[in-house]
C-alpha cells in the first residue's frame, strides 16, 4: 500500500513481537477445543453443509437445464460470456473480497463491545461508516458495467460468433452486482456474530429463481431466460439477510449500557485496506478470463464444455470451502485478540480437514469423470461427444483442486491481521514492511496467473481445451506453494513439517483410491452403475489408506465410526465387584 496506515491489530500483541515476525520459540501443544465449542462447530458445519449442499444440488440443477435447453453452442457460449460478471462479482462482493474485509472488521467490533459494554455501539459505529459508501459504489459499478458491455464482451471473448446476443445477456447480468455487495455485507456480519443458517441459504434462493425462470421463460426468451433468472436471484439473495441483519444489530445495540464513551475509543476506518484483498480476488479470477479469452477462439462449445468441466469439479470443493466458512470467524476472533497460536492451531487443522475432503473428491473425479459426465448430462441437446470432451477436462482440472482448497484456506490469515478497521487508540505507525506483506497474496496470485498464461498459450495450440485447464491446475498449484511458505512472515508460523507430512499421507491415500476406482468404475455397465461402484471404492480404498498412513484427518472418523457401529457392551447390573 502506498499510505501511512497502521495495523490493525498490532496494540493487541505482545509488545516483544510484531505480527509479520516468525514465533521464534516452538509453543507448547495446544489444549483440546472445549466441548461447547466442538458443539458450535459440529452445529454450524451441519447448518451450512445441509443449505449448501442444498444449493449446490440447484445449482447442478440449473446446469442440467442449460445442457438439456441449449447444449454446448455458440448460444450458450455467448451466455457464459456474460455470466463472466457473476461469476466475478461472487468472489469479488460475497465469498472472498467482502468476506477478507469485513469479517475480521465486524470481529473486532465484537471484541470491542464485549471489552467496552458502555457507550455508542461499536457495530453500529462500524455499520454507519462502511454500508453507505458500499451501496453508492455498487450502484456506480453495475451501472458503468451495463453501460460498457460491448466493450467488456470484446474484450473477454474477442472471438465470439454472436458479440450481439452476449452483450444483451451482460447487460441483465451487470444488475447482480448491486445485491450481490449487499448480500456479501450482510452475510459476513452475521458469520462473525456466529450466525450462519441465513447466510448459507442465499444460493438456494438464488438458484431456485435461475430455475424457475428457466423452466417458465426458456421457450420465449432463449438462453437469456438465464441471464434474467440469475438477476432475479441476486436480488433474492439480499432480501434474504436483511432480516437476520436488522435482528442482530438492534439486539447488540439494546444490549449496550448508556454512558459517554471514553475519547479514543471506537474503530476508525481504513479505506486502503481493500486495495490488496480486491486486487487478490480479480487476480484469482483472472484465470477465468485467461479460459474465456483463449477458448473463444476454438471450436464453438469449448467455452462451455470448460463451463460444465468447472461445475462438476468444483462439487468437490464445496465440503472444503465449508469448512473455511465456518472457522474463519475463529481465525479472525483469535488474531482480533492477539492469539497467534490459535489462529496458528485452527490453520493448520483447517489445512488437513479441508484437504481430506477435497482430496477424496478428487479421487472420485479422476476415477469417475465420464460416467459422471454421462449420468448427469448426456440427454437433450448434449451428445457423447460433449461428454468426452467434458469429462476430459474435468480430469485434468482435478490436479489443481487440492490447491484451490488450500488457498481457500491459508489467505484468510493474510487479510485477518490487517482489517479495514482499527482502534481509535491505536498510534498511527509509519510500518512499509507490513503494507508490502498486504501484498503478498497478490503476488503470490500474479506468479500463478503467468503461470497460467504461459502454459494455456503453450498447450492450446496442440491439446485445446485441456491445455487451458493444465495451465489453470499449474497456476493455481503454484499460487498455493507461495502462500504457504508467506504464512510464516505474516506471523501465522505454521509448523511446516507437520503440515506436509500430513498433506503427504492423504495424497498417497488419494492416489490409491483413485486407481482402485478406475478398475472398478470400467468393470461396470452402464453410468449409474459405474459411478456407484468407482464411487464407493474410492470411499472404502481412501478411508482404509488414510488411516493405515496415520492420516488423523481420515482415521479420527473412520475409529469414531467404528465405534459407532460397534458399542461397548453395558456393564451388567448386580455383579460383585470380583465379577459373581
Amino acid at each position: 500500500m502506498t499510505t501511512d496506515q497502521p495495523s490493525a491489530v498490532a496494540p493487541l500483541l505482545p509488545a516483544a513481537r510484531s505480527v509479520a515476525e516468525p514465533v521464534a520459540v516452538e509453543p507448547p501443544a495446544p489444549e483440546p477445543e472445549a466441548p461447547g465449542r466442538r458443539g458450535f462447530l459440529a452445529r454450524a458445519f451441519g447448518v451450512t453443509a445441509l443449505l449448501s449442499a442444498a444449493g449446490s444440488a440447484l445449482g447442478l440443477l440449473r446446469d442440467l437445464l442449460l445442457a438439456r435447453y441449449f447444449g454446448a453452442n455458440q448460444g450458450t457460449d455467448a451466455f457464459l460470456v456474460s455470466w463472466t460478471v457473476p461469476e466475478t462479482a461472487a468472489p469479488l462482493l460475497i465469498e472472498d473480497a467482502m468476506a477478507f474485509l469485513m469479517v475480521p472488521a465486524f470481529s473486532l467490533a465484537l471484541v470491542l463491545r464485549e471489552e467496552r459494554p458502555q457507550g455508542p455501539d461499536p457495530v453500529r459505529q462500524l455499520v454507519r461508516a462502511t454500508l453507505p459508501w458500499l451501496l453508492l459504489a455498487l450502484c456506480a459499478l453495475s451501472a458503468a458495467t451495463a453501460l460498457g458491455a460491448p466493450q467488456l464482451v470484446d474484450l473477454l471473448a474477442p472471438g465470439l460468433a454472436d458479440p450481439g446476443l452476449a452483450v444483451t445477456c451482460t447487460r441483465i447480468t451487470a444488475l447482480t452486482i448491486l445485491p450481490f455487495g449487499v448480500a456479501g455485507y450482510l452475510g459476513s456480519a452475521l458469520r462473525a456474530h456466529h450466525r450462519f443458517t441465513a447466510p448459507a441459504g442465499i444460493y438456494v434462493a438464488y438458484n431456485a429463481a435461475i430455475l424457475t425462470v428457466l423452466l417458465t421463460c426458456h421457450g420465449l426468451l432463449g438462453v437469456r431466460s438465464a441471464a434474467v433468472g440469475v438477476a432475479l436471484g441476486s436480488v433474492l439473495m439480499a432480501g434474504l439477510l436483511i432480516g437476520p441483519f436488522g435482528r442482530r444489530l438492534r439486539a447488540g445495540g439494546a444490549a449496550r449500557r448508556s454512558g459517554r464513551r471514553p475519547a479514543g475509543q471506537g474503530l476508525v476506518l481504513i479505506p486502503l485496506a481493500i486495495l490488496p484483498v480486491a486486487a487478490f480476488t480479480l487476480t484469482r479470477q483472472a484465470q477465468v478470463f485467461i479460459e474465456r479469452y483463449l477458448g473463444s477462439g476454438l471450436p464453438p462449445g469449448t467455452i462451455s464444455h470448460l463451463n460444465y468441466a468447472a461445475k462438476v469439479s468444483q462439487l468437490a470443493m464445496t465440503a472444503a470451502i465449508l469448512i473455511c466458512t465456518v472457522t474463519f470467524p475463529l481465525v479472525a476472533r483469535a488474531l482480533a485478540a492477539g492469539d497467534l497460536a490459535a489462529a496458528r492451531d485452527r490453520v493448520e487443522k483447517d489445512l488437513g480437514q479441508a484437504a481430506a475432503v477435497v482430496l477424496v473428491g478428487t479421487a472420485f473425479l479422476m476415477a469417475c469423470a465420464p460416467s459422471v459426465v454421462s449420468l448427469l448430462f448426456e440427454r437433450g441437446a448434449f451428445g457423447a461427444l460433449d461428454t468426452a470432451a467434458t469429462a476430459a477436462v474435468i480430469r485434468v482440472y482435478s490436479f489443481g483442486l487440492p490447491a484451490q482448497a488450500l488457498i481457500g484456506v491459508m489467505v484468510r490469515p493474510y487479510f485477518s491481521v490487517r482489517p479495514v478497521v482499527r482502534r481509535a487508540d491505536q498510534p498511527q505507525t509509519d510500518d512499509g514492511g507490513r503494507r508490502l506483506l498486504d501484498w503478498y497474496p497478490v503476488a503470490a496470485m500474479a506468479v500463478g496467473l503467468l503461470v497460467t498464461v504461459v502454459v494455456g498459450l503453450t498447450a492450446t495450440s496442440r491439446f485445446g481445451a485441456l491445455g487451458l485447464a493444465a495451465g489453470n491446475a499449474a497456476g493455481i498449484t503454484t499460487t498455493a506453494v507461495l502462500l504457504l511458505r508467506g504464512l510464516l512472515l505474516r506471523g501465522i508460523a505454521l509448523r511446516l513439517g507437520r503440515v506436509l507430512g500430513g498433506q503427504a499421507r492423504l495424497l498417497a491415500a488419494a492416489v490409491g483410491a483413485a486407481l482402485t476406482g478406475t478398475l472398478a468404475g470400467q468393470l461396470a455397465a452402464g453410468p449409474l452403475l459405474a459411478t456407484l461402484l468407482g464411487g464407493g471404492c474410492v470411499l472404502l480404498v481412501f478411508a482404509a489408506l488414510g488411516t493405515a498412513l496415520g492420516a488423523d484427518e481420515v482415521r479420527g472418523p473412520v475409529l469414531a465410526l467404528v465405534r459407532a457401529l460397534n458399542p461397548p457392551p453395558p456393564a451388567a447390573e448386580g455383579k460383585l465387584p470380583d465379577g459373581r
